[in-house]
């Protein structure tokens, strides 16, 4: 359903009463390669075989993540199915002093991998380079960092930033005022997102879409809560909150859901199905929008094998086949791409379990 702007919902109080229904809502991604990434070397060989035993290591942002917790559980499916050990490091918090901490532990273990998605772009790559030096390759994942041999993208910068804008639009009917409410002020992909929004409401289609604040609640529950809150009080006319994290989506829909502005605000960004189909069935949230992580996990656990073994480099051109997910090409150097975001509404969210 069509979301009219609340301010305007608020003015039509005056002469009317407003029926309340039911209805709404871890670079540069595609540039990391290019900003200080080690990059592809040496020459591929496609018929290389990847040994048995691999150590492959999984650092999320955070642990306990409910979008990781499932994203590691396709990189684990991929690695067992190699004959290799997969093992998850990280922290209950989304910083990169935590990651440090246990890039050097896997190092330190032998890992023969290290796949992580990154907090900045540039704080881990001491240790990260220091790994490498001690034989792990290195891949980023979900969110990129600088000195990665490659980077597995969920989807493409623009692909996603236009998917958000173009939710948003829809559900505020094409006008109105929206706030962004990311995860970690130096998340290498919120920002890239949050810029090719920019770039795509800079299209004159948008010109009456307005994005009016960014804040942080740092992939914390309670912290996105709070800013929610919190942007609501700042933007008393704030029509609709765009948020590219899945904690950070279902922290602002819990909030709306249970507000008076359920019905007049909308609510979107990227999220799981299982995290979100309530807020869908309750009339929260219309739609929102995600990559299969379970995917993401699988393809980045094979990607990292592969590159490991020699069968890749990471330079464009390169192919190699990711297990039940089948071929993949190396578009740009450094960088393989899993696919389109998929859009989830009350037509099909209950079709999809994770």
């Amino acid at each position: 359903m069509t979301h009219r702007p609340r301010h305007l919902l608020m003015g039509a109080c005056a002469f009317a009463a407003v029926l309340m229904t039911a209805a709404c809502g871890g670079t540069t991604i595609d540039d990391a390669q290019d900003s200080g990434g080690s990059g592809p070397t040496g020459t591929a060989d496609p018929n290389a075989e990847i040994p048995e035993g691999l150590k492959i290591d999984f650092l999320p942002k955070q642990l306990n993540n409910p979008f990781f917790d499932i994203v590691n559980t396709g990189g684990t499916e991929a690695v067992e199915e190699l004959g290799g050990t997969a093992t998850e490091r990280g922290g209950t918090e989304a910083t990169a002093d935590s990651q440090v901490e246990y890039i050097n532990a896997a190092s330190q273990a032998g890992s023969d991998v290290i796949v992580i998605a990154a907090n900045d772009p540039d704080a881990v790559c001491p240790a990260l380079n220091e790994a490498r030096d001690n034989g792990a390759a290195i891949v980023g994942y979900d969110s990129n960092a600088n000195c990665t041999d490659v980077f597995v993208n969920q989807s493409s910068t623009e692909l996603v930033g236009r998917t958000l804008v173009e939710m948003i639009a829809e559900d505020l009917g094409g006008e109105g005022t929206f706030a962004v409410l990311s995860a970690t002020p130096n998340a290498t992909n919120q920002n890239a997102w949050i810029e090719a929004m920019e770039e795509v409401l800079a299209e004159d289609e948008y010109a009456d879409l307005e994005m009016v604040d960014v804040v942080y609640g740092n992939d914390d529950d309670l912290q996105s809560f709070q800013e929610m809150q919190g942007l609501i009080q700042a933007h008393p006319d704030l029509d609709g909150v765009v948020s590219p994290t899945t904690v950070g989506l279902a922290a602002a829909a819990r909030y709306i859901s249970d507000s008076e502005y359920k019905g007049d605000f909308a609510v979107t960004g990227l999220g799981t199905p299982n995290q979100m189909s309530e807020f869908v069935h309750d009339g929260t949230v219309d739609q929102f929008a995600l990559w299969n992580p379970l995917d993401l996990g699988y393809l980045a656990g094979y990607t990292g094998a592969a590159l490991k073994a020699g069968q890749i480099t990471g330079a464009a051109g390169e192919t190699f086949t990711a297990g039940r997910l089948g071929e993949f090409t190396f578009e740009t150097d450094g960088e393989i791409v899993l696919g389109p975001p998929q859009v989830f509404n009350a037509d099909n969210v209950d079709d999809f379990d994770f």
